[in-house]
């Protein structure tokens, strides 16, 4: 688990914006050895999620080629149920599918629908090397997609058509020209 005091203390992570280059490549599994960066990285990923404010960060979105990400899909007035998942897999879907908005905070203020499995199975490792399987449909299993999805170097927007994401790349483009 998580500890609370250590992410309230954690100097957030920069979070990288699109066109970056990593956001596009196919991240590496985590190994044993990486474990201790992880312990160090994870509380630092967590600040930067929530300060932005986000449900999800996967690794290349911090500039990082390993394969994990966080999630915390818990309503402001709930208490915070941070989860962390290395080396996570889709290993089960619902022929079902659902349309949810979603956008991203490597795409900041850029939202559109996508249509994904309504619910799915992924398996992971915790933070102990434990492996996991967790069950999810609405919000958390769209944000266990997204994030997975991260891993593989696809953003939501991959899921548009040309036209609408071309759109919403151009725009993302000049809102970050106007801020710097």
């Amino acid at each position: 688990m998580i500890d609370h005091d250590v992410i309230a203390q954690a100097t957030p992570m920069p979070i990288l914006v699109a066109p970056q280059a990593v956001l596009r490549q196919k991240t590496r599994l985590v190994r044993p050895e990486d474990m201790d960066e992880l312990r160090t990285i994870i509380p630092r990923m967590f600040a930067a999620m929530y300060q932005a404010p986000g449900i999800g960060l996967a690794a290349p979105q911090v500039g990082l080629g390993m394969r994990f990400a966080i999630v915390d899909v818990a309503d402001k007035d709930e208490a915070r149920n941070p989860l962390v998942l290395i080396n996570p897999e889709v290993i089960a879907e619902t022929d079902s599918m659902a349309v949810r908005e979603e956008g991203c905070l490597s795409l900041p203020n850029q939202y559109a629908e996508v249509i994904r499995p309504e619910a799915v199975r992924v398996r992971y490792q915790d933070m102990d090397g434990k492996a996991q399987e967790i069950e999810a449909d609405d919000l958390l299993a769209t944000c266990l997609q997204h994030e997975i999805d991260h891993l593989e170097g696809i953003l939501f927007v991959d899921h548009l058509s040309a036209l609408k994401r071309n759109m919403i790349m151009r725009r993302l483009a000049k809102e970050q020209r106007q801020k710097h």
